[in-house]
């Protein structure tokens, strides 16, 4: 049952019902969050789930399965491992890591910023991410569902033995995407869609970085992910859309290459409509594709989104026109750096798939999580139809889709279909982890230092020459492979994730 109040002592009565034959979901009733504000805390007594949502939520479980055992100490006290004890804690500023198969005192592992810094971007990510259940659930329908889960499990336990494909991590614009109103002073680090981003990026194990391509009016292919492009002109908000400048009326936004030269202040304008000045601690100016080929540590793949308005509707001889574009970019430049396109225009990524062969193509969608007049965008099962239906190689879901609806994963693979995801439940290690057990091929992330750190951490790594492909097809040595778990601890995450996550 999930409730919302402080801590009270259960009568026996109370306590018999919790254990009682039916399985009851109430709705938490959850205050409107305020930044630094505790909203209130959440407890399921059933499975022995506690979720304290403060600053950021924390979890408590009686009997963690072993694949995931974090324990909070302080980094200078022995690594003691109590199952009893949280799972995420807010005052800690270093955590226990066991690996599935190790053995001994666990490794403790000191973040640049501490586990409640990533866990504070699952709330503010929180639509509705504790879910909102009024029923009451009769035995043999729960019972029903259990088992429908466990063959969940038992399907997705074969699945990941053997796993062919390496877990990749993929930097979100770069480090990590600019949100310019977010206190977290990790999101103005770099200029994102930067070759600065990228290269920071590179410093950390990341397989990729991706990025926005538009096409200005003289059909250059440019690194910029909003539609319109902001300034300031004798005191007056100047919006301009990317796809109708030349190249260098683009390159004149922002800081110059040329020194001494000043460029035109760049602002960004925020979904609630604010126009923000675009600080960052560490800037950079504007890009094409060619120089981001140029001057980008070469090992890095690259991960380009085809970007449209989604509020404009394309002809198939300007997409054409469009993609062609880049693509004359990167066969020119790629050389043997790792590609992958992706694209929410469900044309344009058919498209790019009929008009090359040599890199694989994914289709970008939010899986549900929010409604489109093209029916395609809607659904997980749309997305796997369409790219059986062109020969497309991958799905990037929005991450929340896929802890929805963890039953698309085993029909992902059967199409035989890569899986990513992105969103900023990607920046919470233990989600990250999560998608890792339950099938996903890789993540798309924004705070990249600490999710390769937790990746590198938790995710054990194959012996040595062991050969896996990339996301690209290429084959790699040395890659993060799934560990082998059993039935019931598959079962069990099954379980939680979507309770976490509605």
């Amino acid at each position: 049952m999930f409730f919302q109040s402080e801590k009270r002592e259960r009568t026996e009565k109370e306590k018999r019902d919790l254990s009682g034959t039916k399985r009851r979901c109430g709705k938490a009733n959850i205050p409107e969050d305020k930044p630094g504000s505790p909203s209130g805390t959440l407890e399921y007594s059933r499975s022995g789930i506690t979720f304290n949502s403060g600053v950021y939520p924390s979890v408590h479980i009686n009997s963690f399965p072993r694949p995931l055992q974090l324990a909070s100490h302080p980094a200078t006290q022995p690594a003691i491992e109590p199952l009893s004890s949280p799972l995420l804690a807010e005052s800690s500023p270093a955590f226990a890591v066991r690996h599935p198969h190790q053995f001994g005192a666990p490794h403790v592992r000191t973040y640049n910023t501490s586990v409640a810094r990533s866990m504070a971007l699952l709330k503010a990510a929180r639509v509705a991410d504790v879910p909102t259940l009024d029923v009451v659930v009769p035995d043999h329908l729960a019972a029903a569902a259990a088992r429908v889960l466990d063959a969940e499990a038992a399907s997705m336990v074969k699945k990941q033995r053997g796993a062919g494909r390496r877990f990749a991590v993929i930097g979100h614009r770069g480090k990590g995407m600019n949100a310019l109103a977010s206190p977290d002073r990790r999101m103005q680090e770099v200029k994102e869609n930067s070759v600065r981003s990228f290269n920071e990026a590179a410093r950390f194990a990341v397989d990729y970085v991706e990025f926005d391509v538009q096409v200005t009016k003289d059909v250059c292919p440019v690194i910029f992910h909003d539609n319109f492009i902001i300034t300031e002109e004798h005191g007056k908000i100047s919006e301009k859309r990317v796809t109708d400048l030349q190249l260098e009326d683009f390159l004149q936004y922002g800081p110059q290459n040329k020194q001494g030269k000043n460029g035109k202040p760049l602002l960004r304008k925020m979904k609630d409509g604010r126009v923000l000045n675009w600080n960052v601690q560490s800037d950079d100016p504007l890009c094409t594709l060619q120089e981001a080929f140029e001057k980008v540590n070469p090992r890095l793949g690259f991960n380009v989104e085809l970007k449209f308005d989604d509020n404009l509707v394309y002809q198939d001889e300007e997409l054409t026109h469009i993609l062609q574009a880049i693509l004359k970019v990167v066969f020119e430049c790629a050389k043997d750096r790792p590609i992958i396109f992706s694209s929410f225009q469900p044309d344009a990524a058919q498209l790019m798939r009929k008009l090359q062969s040599t890199y694989p193509v994914y289709f970008l969608t939010n899986g549900g999580t929010e409604i489109y007049a093209d029916v395609r965008r809607n659904s997980l099962e749309e997305a796997v139809k369409l790219c059986l239906a062109s020969g497309m190689q991958g799905i990037v879901s929005e991450a929340r889709a896929v802890f929805r609806f963890p039953t698309a994963i085993p029909k992902i693979k059967e199409a035989d279909l890569s899986l990513l995801t992105y969103g900023t439940l990607n920046n919470v290690p233990e989600a990250v982890y999560m998608q890792h057990l339950m099938g996903v091929n890789g993540v798309i992330v924004d705070l990249v230092p600490e999710i390769t750190g937790a990746v590198s951490d938790l995710i054990a790594l194959p012996e040595t020459d062991t050969e896996i492909n990339d996301l690209s097809g290429k084959v790699v040595k040395d890659a993060a492979s799934t560990p082998n778990f059993t039935q019931r601890e598959i079962s069990f995450l099954l379980r939680l994730m979507p309770e976490l996550v509605q």
